[in-house]
């Protein structure tokens, strides 16, 4: 199979699809790996590093992707890398076309490509394997993001996260007791500030509560219960995630309105369309702007600037299935693991993914 891995061009986009040691597991398999010019730099890989592991070095962004059976990207491609794709292709990348413009779902079903989203494969206990260290080095980010943005330099409040003796800690509010929400929590009680965890699933809770030793204050995320801690937080944490779909929108701009004024939202279901009604997307250089006189930040690709590790935490939990498919063939390969199907959106000219369809219909 012949495999291309382009340079991503979305800003502040550092990762790249693949790393030399799955380009070299894959070229002693027989397959060929196109790696555009540069791919690799954002995350520490030279162009010599791709060519010692097998790579052919390509100049051209068409080249990777033209000459390719399999693309393999980090970021939804954008309007000219969707020019780029050949009829009947396979790309896998972190997709999130539940929160895409109309025109890139109509691109990839007039190419008749095979879109995998790796957020979207899915095991059949409903977790989500190649997600799942991507949202733990996020949880874990976002200590060093609130902290920044808590400054006053920064338009936050000018509050430390831990305090200091004789001066209480920040309130640390998180929507969502998921992979990233827990990983968010137990990163802030490790500097010492007050962490309050909401969900609607109380099994959640319950798991929260013990791996956290009883340290972190658990709440039902009832609507009141909600509006209740809002009033207080210092930082609130949007970690809200419903794979394949847009998320809900759990905190309102009525919410937001009794805040306290410079306080922070960080909106990380913004990938998937935001769990704020105030949020719009930002940037690494521009994260945070102001609204109802509360600091938001809204980064969709926050793990991107962490390239080195982040590249390295979602290549191995999902180079089994990029193996697979390179193994198998893309049929064979759906058809025989139910996890990797779950992660198909768009095949053969026909929006597959329930989810996404229910949102094309709406």
């Amino acid at each position: 199979m012949e495999i291309g891995i382009p340079k991503e061009r979305r800003e502040s986009e550092y990762r790249v699809g693949l790393t030399p040691i799955g380009v070299q597991l894959l070229t002693a398999d027989g397959h060929i790996c196109y790696v555009e010019h540069g791919a690799g730099l954002g995350a520490g890989f030279s162009d010599r590093d791709y060519e010692q592991a097998g790579a052919r070095i390509v100049y051209q962004p068409q080249e990777a992707f033209g000459r390719a059976d399999l693309v393999l990207k980090v970021a939804r491609p954008t309007a000219e890398e969707c020019e780029w794709l050949n009829d009947g292709q396979t790309l896998m990348g972190l997709l999130h076309l539940a929160a895409a413009r109309q025109s890139r779902v109509e691109a990839l079903l007039e190419k008749r490509v095979t879109a995998i989203g790796y957020e979207m494969i899915q095991l059949d206990d409903g977790s989500l394997p190649v997600l799942i260290p991507l949202s733990q080095a996020a949880g874990r980010m976002m200590v060093q993001v609130a902290a920044s943005l808590l400054q006053n330099d920064k338009g936050g409040k000018g509050i430390l996260l831990g305090g200091v003796p004789g001066v209480p800690p920040a309130e640390v509010v998180i929507i969502g007791a998921g992979t990233l929400g827990t990983y968010a929590a137990r990163a802030f009680l490790g500097v010492g500030a007050t962490v309050y965890v909401l969900d609607r699933d109380l099994r959640r809770l319950q798991d929260v509560d013990a791996l956290l030793h009883g340290q972190a204050v658990t709440m039902v995320s009832h609507d009141f219960n909600v509006r209740k801690v809002a009033k207080f937080a210092d930082v609130l944490i949007g970690a809200v995630l419903v794979p394949g779909q847009r998320a809900p929108i759990v905190v309102t701009r009525e919410i937001i309105k009794t805040m306290k004024p410079r306080s922070l939202i960080i909106d990380m279901a913004i990938d998937q369309g935001g769990c704020v009604e105030t949020s719009r997307p930002t940037t690494h250089a521009s994260p945070a702007f102001i609204e109802e006189n509360v600091l938001h930040c809204c980064v969709p690709n926050l793990p991107a600037v962490i390239a080195r590790t982040s590249t390295h935490a979602f290549n191995n939990a999902a180079w089994p299935y990029v193996q697979a498919i390179a193994r198998l063939g893309i049929e064979e390969a759906l058809n025989s693991d139910p996890a990797l199907a779950r992660g198909v959106n768009t095949r053969a000219g026909a929006i597959v993914n329930p989810a996404l369809l229910a949102s094309e219909v709406q």
